[in-house]
């Protein structure tokens, strides 16, 4: 069984995927926290419970969406350009983003599963990761013609990007409590992200 993705798309997925993983956010916040407070592990749990969500987001979008793209055809191809220009328009606006301070409660004690259950319904109710995996996830390919082996590449590329991505956040957390809460390493952060991102929707605009 061969794989239907190429190196250049499965590169891009990713870099969208760590990009939107390494942007503060919640999702981040969540991870910091409970590793800053409670220990490393609950930085873990919490990942996990993100990572849990992502998988379950990408197969419903795969399974789900490609039963319409069969049926819409060509409205896909509008899709991919529209998943293109938003991705590049994340890109500006977090260069041009205004930070916010990020505060850490201080709380004593918690579960492993409360970290975990934490990072899941803090993924569950998040709209920018549902718009990402219902809007410009199918963008990157073609969902009809996707093999069991595309999609656990697609898995693992997720698992890579945002676990690697949100366990770095944890550990820093860990070793340097308040680290994340640097508004300059940050702002540094955001117009990285925003030119990496910017790059990506490029990418699926041009890209046949």
């Amino acid at each position: 069984m061969e794989s239907s993705l190429s190196l250049t798309t499965m590169a891009a997925l990713f870099a969208v995927m760590a990009t939107l993983a390494l942007v503060p956010s919640v999702s981040v916040v969540t991870v910091s926290t409970r590793s800053a407070t409670y220990g490393f592990m609950h930085g873990v749990f919490a990942t996990l419970g993100i990572a849990v969500v992502d998988i379950i987001f990408i197969l419903i979008a795969i399974f789900g969406l490609s039963v319409l793209a069969e049926s819409m055809g060509s409205l896909f191809v509008v899709a991919k350009y529209l998943g293109g220009v938003y991705i590049f328009w994340l890109g500006i606006m977090l260069w041009r983003s205004k930070l916010t301070d990020m505060k850490i409660n201080e709380n004593k004690e918690s579960s492993l599963l409360a970290s975990f259950m934490a990072g899941f319904f803090i993924t569950l109710g998040d709209q920018k990761a549902i718009l990402f995996y219902f809007g410009i996830f199918p963008a990157f390919f073609d969902l009809t013609v996707l093999s069991y082996l595309d999609i656990v590449t697609v898995i693992i590329i997720m698992l890579v990007a945002l676990a690697g991505t949100k366990l770095g956040y944890a550990y820093l957390a860990d070793r340097s409590r308040y680290l994340f809460k640097n508004k300059r390493l940050r702002k540094i952060m955001n117009i990285s992200a925003g030119s990496i991102m910017m790059g990506a929707g490029i990418f699926l605009v041009t890209k046949n």
